[in-house]
């Protein structure tokens, strides 16, 4: 997956608030495996994925509908939604260095 940026987090976060809450964690997931997928494809290939991109997250969550506006910060909903996202991603990174050691 490529470097992921602030902006990567909003666009997953803004795509998450057009779900159930209780799914959130298993679309940042699947979000987080679609931009991994889409990378190695990207190397492979020498082009975008047709469906999820050039392998970065915001590629991924801006695939298919656009997500809604950005809510305002003091939104908790919002809130709650990029800490989650950040979570995946921590989550992640750990699975990942232990897998490693």
């Amino acid at each position: 997956m490529r470097p992921i940026t602030h902006g990567d987090v909003v666009a997953v976060a803004r795509r998450l608030l057009d779900l159930p809450v209780a799914g959130h964690k298993a679309a940042v997931a699947a979000f987080l495996d679609r931009a991994e997928a889409a990378d190695r494809f990207r190397k492979r290939h020498g082009r975008a994925h047709p469906f999820w991109g050039n392998g970065s997250l915001m590629a991924v969550a801006l695939s298919g509908a656009p997500p809604r506006g950005e809510p305002h910060l003091s939104d908790p909903v919002y809130l709650q939604a990029i800490a989650t996202v950040i979570e995946g991603i921590l989550d992640r990174r750990k699975r990942a260095t232990l897998t490693r050691s």
